[in-house]
């Protein structure tokens, strides 16, 4: 049987109304019953600055403990002009610094991202991928890309397509079995 694990949910948008976020739960709602998962918000972080290191801002603390506090994180990204959000790259600096003590470091993790357009993000899914492979995330290899993301859920937030469900179902599994293969 597998151990319970924290999953650090990020997710790369700031609308409350986030398809990435919605992804992200139902993500959550489909996982096996041992993740619990955790959003970190990323919206009240400063940009990164090494000049204010030394006194760091109250967000950059919460952010680090947290992401440092759970057993895998998962990314939901949106895909802003064929990349990912500034508000997203600004929380994986925040995480990786100051040098050496980088909060990513040995974490499983995976992403997802999910767009209105035919390729679901696929540009953004892979900048993330690319940052977080260098910072020495364990990703999960199975790629996630949400493509039509607009026209699967309902008025309420829940996922209605049962061929998505049935992908993010398996995601989900993958995911926790890479975590439960990855965790330190």
């Amino acid at each position: 049987m597998s151990q319970n694990r924290t999953v650090a949910v990020i997710v790369g948008s700031l609308s409350k109304d986030s398809v990435n976020r919605k992804v992200a739960r139902a993500i959550e709602g489909l996982a096996p019953d041992n993740l619990t998962f955790v959003e970190v918000p990323i919206g009240d972080l400063a940009f990164y600055n090494p000049d204010i290191e030394p006194e760091a801002p109250a967000a950059w603390t919460a952010f680090r403990d947290a992401i440092k506090a759970a057993d895998a994180v998962l990314v939901a990204t949106p895909e802003y002009n064929r990349t990912t959000t500034g508000v997203l790259k600004n929380a994986i600096d925040v995480g990786s610094r100051p040098w050496g003590h980088s909060v990513w470091a040995d974490k499983p993790g995976a992403i997802v991202s999910a767009s209105p357009g035919a390729v679901g993000g696929f540009g953004a899914n892979h900048h993330v991928r690319q940052s977080l492979h260098a910072l020495g995330v364990a990703l999960l290899p199975f790629e996630a890309y949400v493509s039509a993301a607009y026209t699967l859920f309902n008025e309420a937030g829940e996922l209605t397509n049962d061929a998505t469900k049935a992908f993010l179902t398996d995601f989900g599994v993958k995911f926790a079995d890479w975590i439960d293969r990855n965790a330190r």
